[in-house]
């Protein structure tokens, strides 16, 4: 058994094939460093960062200590469609193999591990390397490629620890009894997706008794705090390509303006970080149902409270798509077909 062993990749996203080379690499040295670099054609839709990369890797390796994670973003190696477009500069990649030795006080008595079938394991190659190759079993049924450009269709075989970061946030928003709810549970449902509740209804029923009678301005912050941390816990273990969130920090916002006649500046600060993907907005026309936490019911009420959210998500520069059938079933299709369509991409 070698001493140490290197792999260098992109790893964007992590996925089950880098995973199995990576426990395979574990198994045949003492010590396996995986360096993560800058993917050279980023995906403009999933933005990743290489610290994002590596706590996935840590995380996923987190029991096995004989995996050393490293993040190296002076450069980045090529993609290539297939392994047999890939030609080899040998000074470069002997270049690049050493920087990133002295760089990560990697022990030079080690291998480098490559998928069996690339050029870097061709005799006519090692034997020009200041590193010895040894390969790892090759994966055909993992298309790193694929997987990088449409995530959402490979979302299976996308490593849990990486989920997170593809899964695409819907906010479904809108005023009192707008269907918020019901539309969510609905579309979560439909594609077996996972769902942020509105913590709003949670935290009155938590910690107010059931009532809003004694819901007061510094309550609002306590509620965004809730709602950030439930979105954090629900897309870190995200199940599905969409995680659904029943009312956002913007109506959050709306509700404190017009109850309490300001802003509050940590609701601001959440609606600022936390940015949702797509926002579908119910319009306020459906039957008012008084459940007993419901206050603006009268025309005018109902119209103003959308004006006011209309308002607040122009003023934070986030665009929404409105739904405005007063129809229940013909807004659960409406944003079905938005979802497929820009989620799914049917």
């Amino acid at each position: 058994m070698q001493k140490s062993g290197l792999m260098i990749g992109h790893f964007e996203p992590l996925h089950l094939g880098h995973i199995r080379s990576i426990l395979h690499a574990s198994s045949i040295v003492e010590i396996l460093h995986i360096v993560i670099t800058q993917h050279p054609n980023p995906n403009p839709r999933f933005p990743v960062t290489l610290q994002d990369k590596a706590r996935w890797l840590q995380m996923a390796c987190s029991d096995l200590p004989f995996i050393k994670i490293h993040t190296c973003d002076d450069f980045s190696f090529p993609v290539h469609d297939s392994i047999e477009d890939i030609t080899i500069n040998i000074d470069a990649y002997n270049a690049k193999i050493d920087y990133i030795q002295d760089k990560f006080a990697i022990d030079s008595d080690n291998v480098l591990l490559v998928t069996e079938g690339h050029p870097l394991s061709k005799p006519a190659v090692t034997s020009a390397l200041n590193i010895e190759v040894t390969t790892t079993p090759l994966h055909p049924e993992f298309d790193s490629t694929a997987i990088h450009y449409n995530p959402i269709a490979n979302w299976d075989i996308i490593h849990p620890e990486a989920r997170g970061n593809y899964t695409r946030t819907v906010a479904i928003v809108g005023g009192e009894s707008s269907g918020k709810t019901t539309l969510a549970h609905k579309l979560a449902n439909y594609y077996g997706a996972d769902l942020v509740l509105e913590m709003g209804r949670l935290y009155v029923g938590t910690d107010l008794g059931g009532t809003e009678e004694g819901l007061q301005y510094s309550d609002y912050g306590p509620i965004a705090l809730d709602h950030a941390q439930a979105m954090r816990e629900t897309m870190y273990q995200a199940q599905s390509p969409i995680t659904l969130v029943d009312t956002d920090f913007v109506t959050t916002q709306a509700f404190c303006e017009e109850y309490e006649g300001r802003t509050h500046p940590f609701v601001t600060a959440c609606i600022e970080e936390f940015r949702f993907d797509h926002t579908l907005f119910l319009a306020n026309n459906t039957p008012w149902v008084d459940d007993g936490m419901r206050s603006l019911g009268s025309q005018s009420a109902r119209e103003r409270f959308e004006d006011r959210l209309t308002a607040l998500f122009e003023r934070h520069n986030i665009e929404t798509h409105r739904i405005t059938s007063p129809d229940y079933f013909q807004r659960y299709q409406e944003a079905i077909a938005y979802i497929d369509q820009h989620v799914f991409n049917k």
